[in-house]
């Protein structure tokens, strides 16, 4: 009698240990999740704009990535017309949209010009982006990561941070120089 007993209260002790162990892998499982969601997000953006500067490279056609900051979203498309303040339904090659874990905080272009509330455009064509500049997101943590446009090269890159843009000394300056 006294066997049955004892292995009952190994049998609890081992689903107390086996709960904990559970409950310990489920919240580093969604932590490792929510940063991954991040990630994800983050690289499908970068995605996006690499998609435009090589169709644009190898087709000679131009895109556009509009980012709104508002709704938290962006859009490729491909610039069929010369009206460029409408986008026209056919013209849209892709669509993505940020979470709650990967927020836009601020676009800020190589010109000195930044936003966090306006729509914002970087345009590219076969001899490459119009213009560069930096999106800035910040993940749940608020830690910030910036998506950098580069007018020179076709080279999308992501940097942990939030580093300052090259910009000219004077007026009469070339950027990059």
């Amino acid at each position: 009698m006294h066997a049955h007993a004892f292995t009952l209260i190994e049998l609890i002790l081992v689903m107390t240990m086996l709960s904990l162990l559970i409950l310990l892998v489920q919240t580093n499982l969604f932590g490792v999740l929510r940063r991954q969601g991040f990630k994800a997000q983050v690289q499908d953006f970068v995605s996006t704009m690499q998609m435009a500067a090589a169709s644009a490279a190898e087709n000679g056609r131009r895109y556009e990535v509009l980012i709104d900051p508002t709704e938290q979203s962006y859009l490729l498309r491909e610039i069929t017309s010369t009206d460029l303040s409408e986008v026209l339904e056919e013209e849209i090659v892709t669509e993505g949209q940020f979470g709650n874990n990967c927020r836009l905080s601020y676009i800020e272009f190589d010109d000195g010009d930044s936003t966090n509330n306006e729509r914002s455009k970087f345009r590219v064509g076969p001899a490459g982006w119009t213009y560069g500049g930096k999106v800035v997101f910040l993940d749940e943590s608020e830690q910030p990561y910036a998506v950098i446009v580069n007018r020179l090269t076709p080279l999308i890159e992501l940097v942990v941070g939030d580093p300052s843009l090259m910009t000219p000394k004077g007026k009469d300056e070339v950027p990059f120089q």
